[in-house]
């Protein structure tokens, strides 16, 4: 326990100095120019806060300023900082960046795990996300990665007894700067990199990165001699000076079990803006183009995979239906066991749907997505029959009543050509209506209490014929 109190404790120190550098880099930029010297202290009045969101987004904020401000000013500012960052879109989901756990007063108190978690969602969205995606096949793989895996567990542990803060776009982000690292670097010099923590412990991967951006800064057969801790000295000074990128590290960060991957991560993705120059002559034009198509193999390959994982998930799904439809149990056990199995069909649909876009100019889809539209299907008629099953065992008027929705429903779902007048369209619907309305009342008939559930029947049909008569008025 006091192991992992220790770990949890070097993370957290990491992390506020990786963060302050990275912040003061761009305060620097300011006019004037601002400083952070204590994270946790600096960030309670919200004026520096404010002051980066407004560096990053290139925006003017309002802002409660002067030597005397109160609590309520700070919590005031801080509230303008959170409402600013809610209402950006992430550029990967589309979606506005939500900010889960983190409010307007643990900010105002320093608590140092929220703090922290604000901190790293504003490198994610206005460093790492927005430069990845200024990379089309990037951007692709991971759109495509994140439908099935949203890499939650990447997330490092928090220092106990403090809450976590969630990050929806983390994975999509994460994945996306690994993927580069990996095509522009690592497997061109045949070095392994399988994450941000301890394939970056010995140096070789920063000096990789390097070498991609410019080669003649760089000895490799030199570097695969050296020690961790001078590797990681001069990658850090060569990426200083050479390429003006800011120092957020210190060796002793990175040489240890387990380093700290958001300082890693906030570290390397400032890489990216020197990586392909924006002066490329037309031999970097070319090498850009190769990686352009190494990436687009990546994105099918992980496509593919996705792809199969959810085939998988399907068939498993279809075996559980199939044998919980078979256990012995009363009706409404197994009502609530059709129940379970629906709402994983429906968390599902959004995913499913995405993924069977098609992928050829001609609108046909994939063997792997064809496979799996077949397997969706196969879920969807199971589950189809399995309530209709269900509802046909109701005592009762009711089972015929669920017996007659269902074929209402299936009608209904039939193709019904949209007709240029609307006319011809509602009346195709009314005659469907009135097919069903006489067979329904004709059943009913032989059944106790008929005049009763008729009668409430014959109510809603003749709603549905108001409708009816009003689409086609």
């Amino acid at each position: 326990m006091q192991k992992k109190w220790m770990q949890s404790y070097e993370q957290e120190s990491v992390q506020k100095r990786t963060f302050t550098k990275w912040i003061n880099s761009h305060l620097a930029k300011r006019n004037p120019p601002l400083e952070i010297n204590d994270l946790f202290e600096d960030i309670k009045d919200g004026v520096k806060l404010l002051a980066l969101l407004e560096v990053l987004s290139g925006q003017r904020l309002p802002s409660e300023q002067g030597r005397q401000l109160k609590r309520i000013h700070w919590v005031s500012n801080i509230g303008t900082a959170l409402k600013f960052l809610e209402g950006r879109r992430s550029v990967y989901r589309g979606s506005p960046i939500k900010l889960v756990n983190i409010n307007a007063t643990d900010i105002a108190d320093g608590r140092p795990s929220i703090v922290l978690g604000l901190m790293w969602t504003i490198i994610l969205y206005f460093q790492i996300e927005e430069l990845t995606s200024n990379l089309p096949a990037l951007q692709a793989l991971s759109n495509s990665a994140s439908s099935v895996d949203s890499m939650a567990s990447s997330e490092t542990a928090s220092p106990p007894m403090k809450r976590k803060v969630v990050t929806k776009f983390q994975g999509n982000a994460k994945r996306a700067l690994l993927r580069w690292v990996q095509c522009t670097a690592t497997k061109r010099l045949g070095i392994e990199v399988k994450d941000f923590g301890s394939s970056w412990r010995t140096g070789v991967a920063f000096h990789s990165v390097i070498y991609a951006i410019r080669p003649d800064l760089v000895d490799m057969e030199l570097v695969k001699r050296r020690s961790n801790r001078e590797n990681l000295e001069e990658a850090f000074t060569v990426a200083e000076n050479e390429l003006g990128i800011p120092r957020l590290l210190d060796p002793e960060d990175v040489d240890v079990d387990k380093p700290d991957e958001k300082s890693i991560m906030t570290y390397v993705a400032q890489f990216l803006k020197h990586y392909p120059d924006p002066h490329q002559s037309e031999t970097d034009g070319q090498q850009e183009e190769v990686l352009n198509s190494s990436l687009n193999v990546f994105v099918q390959r992980e496509e593919r995979k996705v792809l199969r994982e959810l085939k998988a998930w399907l068939d498993q799904l279809e075996r559980d239906i199939l044998r919980a439809q078979g256990a012995e149990g009363n009706l409404s056990d197994k009502y609530q066991a059709f129940k379970n199995f629906r709402v994983q069909y429906e968390v599902r649909k959004k995913q499913v749907e995405s993924l069977l876009q098609p992928v050829h100019r001609d609108g046909k889809l994939s063997v792997d997505q064809a496979v799996v539209k077949q397997s969706w299907d196969q879920v969807s008629v199971r589950l189809l029959d399995w309530h209709i099953h269900l509802d046909k065992s109701l005592p009762g008027p009711l089972g015929v009543i669920g017996a007659w929705l269902h074929r209402a429903e299936l009608a209904l779902r039939e193709d019904i050509p949209i007709q240029q007048a609307h006319e011809e369209t509602a009346n195709i619907i009314h005659r469907k209506l009135e097919q069903h309305k006489h067979r329904i009342i004709g059943e009913l008939a032989t059944l106790p209490g008929r005049t009763k559930v008729s009668g409430k029947l014959a109510n809603i049909i003749c709603e549905l014929d108001n409708i009816v008569t009003l689409a086609v008025s």
